[in-house]
């Protein structure tokens, strides 16, 4: 390999290290931003009524478990009845049953860079047999939302 070639490798391997760089730093300020999301209890409530709404519309399922943070669980409660409500019409269906599960997700991070299992809030509905799952937490809709955007951050 000539030094011409050494050269352009190692300014390709600098830019993917950069771009890498400004992915990981666009994650961790929006897992910041998730943080403030679910400590803010009547926006957060206001949001998990759309999540559960969304996640009944996805899943159509008569009969369903739903499974949050614990300390989201009399959040969950004082939507769930319009929740059902709004999905039901939007659906042109009978209300359905919601169980939430007592089990429940990971409890949020203490800060944005935490290893390990956590849940930054949201909820994950699945219909009674298991079989269908839906994830909608405010995780795994940030992971979604980079996965799309992914190529126009590289750009």
């Amino acid at each position: 390999m000539g030094e011409y070639s050494m050269q352009l490798n190692a300014s390709r391997i600098k830019v993917l290290q950069a771009q890498d760089d400004l992915v990981n730093s666009m994650k961790e300020e929006a897992a910041k931003e998730l943080l403030r999301v679910s400590g803010d209890h009547h926006h957060y409530k206001r949001l998990l009524k759309e999540l559960v709404v969304q996640s009944l519309l996805r899943l159509r399922e008569p009969s369903v478990l739903l499974r949050c943070r614990e300390d989201g669980v009399h959040l969950v409660e004082h939507v769930l009845n319009s929740a059902k409500e709004e999905y039901a019409e939007k659906a042109e269906v009978d209300t359905p049953e919601v169980i939430v599960d007592s089990i429940h997700l990971p409890a949020g991070p203490i800060h944005h860079k935490a290893h390990g299992l956590h849940c930054s809030g949201g909820v994950v509905l699945a219909s009674r047999d298991g079989k269908i799952v839906f994830k909608n937490t405010l995780d795994a809709r940030l992971e979604v939302a980079f996965r799309k955007k992914l190529p126009q951050i590289k750009k």
